[in-house]
This record gives structure tokens, sequence and C-alpha cells, in this order.
């Protein structure tokens, strides 16, 4: 957490507050570990545009470079009239000209979050890696079965859960994703059909589409928004942190979810549903 949903719900919350004028940056003495790389000063600087890649926020900045922020375990932007007063904020930029939402703060209790000032060059070399996302058009049956077929013996939950292969899935959403698609986390890739690989697809596109809808997911202590409010997608979620499978419920069926660990992460998985 948080995962591409919530990452996503915050670049759109932000986005219509753009433009913001660097006018003041601070960082509290705790963003040592942090900040990763900072080429240059960005006081002075303009915002222009939000963009999202995978768990990845991307603001371009004017007239050049770019901030590069992870959110890690707990982190998160919020937006505000005037600065806050919060103990896990760690980095604040005000535009002075805004009489609202002149203040964006870096909020990450844990920090675990990431944060990079780079040149135009160390942009493009940062992220030369970067591959379409679980949520791009792109990203589709035919890219997921390649997947599969060149990694058949990893397991599936596990490998849903690598960022050069499923960019922008986390441990909430590889339990979903496997239970919409009827689909073991133990099962090995290779095993997977070209049926059940579209329903790897479809079931990619709901758990993001209704996590982005309700923005986001917050489980206890966790995720805020840009408006410092909880996601409330949990409303959603079928197995997991569910005492009972929710799509057995609706079928009238009371089905009690099994928990285990698998490669060190929670996982929740329904004995009805899942092959």
């Amino acid at each position: 957490m948080p995962e591409l949903p919530e990452v996503e719900t915050i670049k759109q919350q932000l986005t219509p507050i753009l433009p913001i004028k660097i006018d003041k940056v601070t960082f509290s003495s705790l963003t040592t570990r942090m900040v990763k790389q900072k080429d240059f000063d960005i006081k002075g600087y303009t915002i222009i545009k939000i963009r999202r890649h995978a768990k990845w926020l991307i603001f371009d900045l004017f007239p050049h470079g770019h901030i590069l922020s992870h959110l890690g375990m707990s982190g998160s932007w919020q937006m505000s009239h005037v600065p806050l007063k919060n103990k896990h904020g760690h980095i604040e930029i005000i535009d002075e000209s805004k009489k609202h939402y002149g203040v964006i703060t870096y909020i990450d209790p844990r920090r675990f979050g990431h944060f990079y000032v780079l040149s135009d060059e160390n942009f493009e070399i940062r992220t030369q890696n970067f591959s379409d996302d679980v949520s791009s058009p792109k990203f589709d049956v035919n890219v997921i079965a390649d997947l599969l077929i060149r990694f058949s013996h990893k397991m599936i939950k596990p490998f849903l859960l690598d960022q050069k292969a499923f960019p922008g899935v986390g441990n909430y959403m590889a339990s979903e994703i496997l239970a919409r698609s009827g689909i073991l986390p133990t099962r090995l890739a290779g095993e997977i059909d070209a049926h059940e690989i579209e329903k790897i697809k479809a079931a990619i596109d709901l758990v993001v589409s209704g996590a982005v809808e309700t923005k986001g997911t917050t489980f206890s202590g966790g995720y805020r928004d840009a408006n410092g409010d909880k996601g409330e997608g949990v409303k959603h979620l079928v197995v997991f942190y569910q005492h009972h499978c929710q799509m057995c419920m609706e079928k009238g069926i009371i089905t009690k979810t099994v928990k285990s660990v698998i490669a060190g992460r929670g996982t929740f998985h329904c004995p009805n549903c899942q092959y």
C-alpha cells in the first residue's frame, strides 16, 4: 500500500489545482533516506503536469526537469489551503499566489517513500525501463500470455507482485485479481490457460476501476487520499481481509476465506471459487 488505484486517485485529485509554482519548499530532518537524488533546487520552478506510472507519481516541471515520487508503504500527497500541522509531513511545497490549495505536503508515517528531483536527462535514464503498467490499454491478454509462457515456473500470486512483469499490482490487488479470475494463488504461471488469461485481464480492469471510483482502498491506519480522506475501496473487496467470500455470499453460499502466507505476503483466497 498504496497500490496503483491509490496513486491514480492522488494524481486525479491534485491535477485540478495545477499549475503549482514552487515559491517555498521545505524538507523535514527525517527525509535523508527518502530523498534519493536531487539534481537541482526546485524553488522557483512550476509543477505543470502530474502523471502516473504504476505506483510512481511524476511531476513535470517548468522550465525543465521532473519530480519522481514513490509513496512506499504509507505515503500520500495531500493538498491544503494552509500548511498542515502533521508530524508525519516530510516535504512541503507552497505556492504563495494561491488562496486555495496552495500547499501540497508529502506525508509518510513509515518513511519508506522515495523522492527524486531529476534533470530531463537523468529522468530518461531513470525511467527507461518503465514498461506499460497493468492499467494501460497496451497491457492486453497477449502481454499477459507472453509473461506466463516466459515465466511458466513461477507461482502466480508472487509473480503478480513482480513490478517488472505486472507494474502497479500490489498485495491486495493480487489476491482480488486471482479471486475474480477463479485461480488459486499457488498455481504455476504455465498452468494457466487462454480462457483464464482473459479472466485475469478482465479482473485487473475491474479491480483497478472499482478502487479508483471509490478513491482507493484504506485498511486500518493506512492510506489517505489527497484530501486526507480514507478510500472506500473495501466495498469492492471479495476475499482480501474478508471473513467470507463475497462472491459466494452473492449466490447465497457461505464460504470462509482462507488466509495463508505466500512468499512472505498475506494472501486470501476462496476454496469454493478458485481452482
